[in-house]
């Protein structure tokens, strides 16, 4: 099971790349069509799950999506649950447009199906355990050159090019 374990991990992190990258088809391709996403603010199916997203964080101007422990119970071979904490970064703007950083932290309640050999979230619920705004604190990215995060295509992760 160790091989679907990792499967199901993945699901997670390309999850997190498509909600970061603002790649809205890589975050609906981690639920089966028919999923169901209850988040409070959003509750429907992945493709319109995945519009509000796509709609919602194009107004940051960055979104960095942390995720800690996963844990996974297989109930059958085809079937299973799961429970994943995350933490999650927003640049937003209040409204005299001012930067701020808002976190919010909680965990993902899941359950898992397999169909013909591949894993895909069949039914997601978002937990909230806290949140945080506070005002933007990074005036050093001004000033040191760092490379910056992205989002597609102009991420450096597309660019397999660049890295041969």
């Amino acid at each position: 099971m160790s091989a679907d374990r990792f499967a199901i991990i993945d699901l997670a992190a390309l999850y997190m790349r498509g909600l970061d990258r603002l790649d809205g088809a890589l975050l609906e391709a981690q639920f089966w069509p028919d999923a169901r996403c209850e988040y409070g603010v959003f509750s429907g199916g992945p493709a319109d799950f995945a519009a509000f997203c796509m709609e919602m964080l194009k107004e940051h101007r960055r979104n960095h999506h942390m995720l800690g422990q996963h844990l996974i119970d297989f109930v059958s071979e085809d079937e299973a649950f799961g429970e994943v904490y995350y933490q999650a970064y927003h640049r937003v703007f209040d409204h005299s447009g001012a930067p701020r950083d808002l976190f919010i932290a909680g965990r993902y309640v899941d359950r898992y199906e397999r169909r013909a050999g591949a894993w895909k979230i069949a039914y997601r619920s978002e937990l909230v355990d806290w949140v945080r705004d506070d005002p933007a604190s990074d005036a050093i990215v001004g000033v040191t050159p760092f490379i910056m995060g992205e989002r597609k295509p102009a991420d450096p992760l597309y660019n397999r090019e660049a890295m041969r």
